[in-house]
C-alpha cells in the first residue's frame, strides 16, 4: 500500500525547482519501470506518423493514411497518453508503476476521449486568435489528464477544476514548459536514449506539480484566518 503523503511529499511546494528537483531524484529511483513505460508509449504512438508522412503516397494512399492515423489518435492514443500521466503521477506518489497503469484511462474512457478533444479544441482557438491565448489556455489546462484518470471526473469538470486549480500557478506552469525546451534539447545531443531520458524528468517534474497544487488546495487554513495568496 502506497505511504502517500510521506515527509517528501509534505515539503513539495508548486515552484519550478521544487518539481524539477524532485522529479530528477524520483527519476534515478523509478528509471527502470519508468523507461519501459516511456518505450511502450512510444511503440503505441508509431501509427500516428501517418498524420505528417504522406507527401510522396499516391493521394487515395495518403487520404487513408491520414484517416486511420487522426481515428487512431483520438480514440486511442490520445487516451494512452492521458494513462501515462497516470502511471507517471503513480511514480511520483512513491506508488508501484505496472504497465496496466497506462490502461487505467479506458475505466473513463470516453470522458478521456472528449477532454482530450475538447482540449485540443481550446488550445488551437487560442492560438488563432494570438499565440498568448493560446498558451494560456494549455497552461490552464495542464492538469486535466490527471483528473480524468486519477479523480475519474467527467471531461468538462475536469476542465473547469483544472482551470480553477491552476489559478495563481500559469506563471510556473509556463516556465516549467519553457524550461522543457532545453531540457529537451539536451536530451537531443545524446541521440534517443537522450530524449526518452528529458521526457520522463519533464512529465514527472508536472505530475509532481499537480501533487504539490492539490497538496495547497487540501492544506487547513490556520486558526487566524491569516492565508496568504499567489
Amino acid at each position: 500500500m502506497s505511504n502517500y503523503p510521506n515527509m517528501m511529499h509534505r515539503a513539495l511546494v508548486p515552484d519550478l525547482g521544487s518539481c524539477y528537483g524532485h522529479a530528477w531524484q524520483k527519476m534515478l529511483d523509478k528509471f527502470g519501470e519508468l523507461i519501459v513505460i516511456s518505450i511502450i508509449s512510444i511503440v503505441l504512438s508509431l501509427p500516428t506518423i501517418g498524420l505528417s508522412r504522406h507527401e510522396e503516397l499516391p493521394w487515395m494512399v495518403a487520404l487513408y493514411l491520414v484517416s486511420f492515423s487522426l481515428i487512431y489518435s483520438v480514440f486511442f492514443y490520445s487516451p494512452i497518453e492521458y494513462g501515462v500521466s497516470f502511471a507517471f503521477l503513480r511514480a511520483a506518489r512513491d506508488e508501484e508503476v505496472r504497465i496496466k497503469d497506462i490502461f487505467e484511462v479506458f475505466n473513463n474512457y470516453f470522458q478521456a476521449v472528449g477532454a482530450s478533444v475538447l482540449v485540443s479544441i481550446i488550445v488551437i482557438f487560442g492560438f488563432i486568435c494570438c499565440i498568448v491565448p493560446g498558451i494560456i489556455f494549455a497552461c490552464k489546462l495542464v492538469f486535466v489528464p490527471y483528473l480524468i484518470v486519477d479523480r475519474k471526473l467527467d471531461c468538462i469538470e475536469a476542465i473547469q477544476t483544472s482551470w480553477n486549480m491552476t489559478t495563481g500557478y500559469t506563471g510556473t506552469i509556463f516556465l516549467m514548459g519553457l524550461l522543457a525546451i532545453p531540457i529537451l534539447l539536451l536530451g537531443l545531443l545524446c541521440c534517443c536514449v537522450g530524449v526518452v531520458v528529458s521526457g520522463i524528468w519533464i512529465e514527472l517534474a508536472f505530475a509532481y506539480l499537480y501533487i504539490a497544487v492539490t497538496q495547497t488546495e487540501s492544506a487547513p487554513v490556520p486558526e487566524n484566518g491569516d492565508e496568504s495568496t499567489l
